[in-house]
């Protein structure tokens, strides 16, 4: 595993995903994103079904893509690199359980859309989001300009950015970027704080993670739905996976412990 994204199994299910550059900020380089990738594929082989993902020290989650990284591509080699990262946010929003990003600073840019590919977003209180891509001279190229539509709106979304004003985390949870804010409890001069936003984002881990596993994938999938077609097309694809789960043990479990007043003990098959 590479040294600039760690990976800290919690349990047999689920695992924190650390982007590991403080001293860049976590900026989003090639070599992050391949192994980001990389950890995607490797937590699916070994059966991890949930993800929190944040970032190294108290500054930033991410502050965006590497500008160094960026700044001499021709054309084909930015449009090449926008679907390199794509390719891998697309990763987490189709990871079978819940990802959540655990914003602990800056989410700007490729930072602020590599949070959006995941399920949900906590913002401690210092959080910072902003899609400032225009002004560097370019656009959104890891599908801030797609996911941010979906989470806002197109009129909030074009003011953010088009301006590319940063918010922070009480204005991203008020516009539904952000689920909630999480207090960031006060440290001693020279310590890091508690990353308490990580923590909280487990425990929602936990609760996701007692519910059936099929029913979790499946739900994830009609929710991805909704806004790429019309309702017509969304609820017959809610009805198919809605009867896709009963070919599952996890609905024949699920039912049967509601039955017989017990808990479930899901398999996820």
């Amino acid at each position: 595993m590479s040294d600039v994204v760690l990976v800290e199994k919690r349990g047999d299910d689920a695992a924190l995903v650390l982007i590991n550059r403080p001293k860049a900020l976590n900026a989003l380089n090639p070599a992050v994103i391949d192994a980001l990738g990389a950890a995607l594929e490797q937590l699916r082989a070994d059966g991890v079904r949930h993800i929190v993902l944040s970032g190294a020290g108290p500054k930033s989650f991410v502050a965006g893509a590497d500008i160094s990284a960026m700044q001499s591509l021709t054309p084909r080699e930015a449009e090449a690199f926008a679907k390199r990262g794509q390719r891998v946010l697309d990763g987490f929003a189709a990871f079978p359980g819940v990802t959540i990003a655990a914003v602990n600073g800056f989410a700007l840019g490729g930072g602020m859309e590599l949070a959006m590919s995941c399920d949900l977003i906590l913002a401690d209180a210092k959080a910072k989001f902003g899609q400032p891509e225009v002004d560097l001279g370019v656009i959104p190229g890891f599908g801030g300009t797609q996911r941010l539509v979906r989470l806002v709106g197109l009129q909030r979304a074009r003011e953010l950015v088009l301006t590319g004003r940063m918010i922070g985390a009480e204005e991203a949870v008020r516009l539904g970027v952000a689920l909630e804010v999480v207090p960031r409890p006060e440290a001693a001069e020279g310590e890091r704080p508690p990353s308490v936003v990580v923590e909280r984002a487990f425990e929602i881990v936990k609760a996701v993670a007692s519910k059936g596993p099929v029913a979790i994938e499946y739900a994830k999938q009609a929710l991805q739905t909704a806004p790429d077609g019309t309702l017509r097309e969304g609820l017959d694809a809610e009805a198919a996976l809605f009867g896709k789960c009963f070919a599952t043990s996890d609905q024949t479990e699920g039912m049967t412990a509601f039955l017989e007043k017990r808990p479930a003990a899901f398999t996820g098959s």
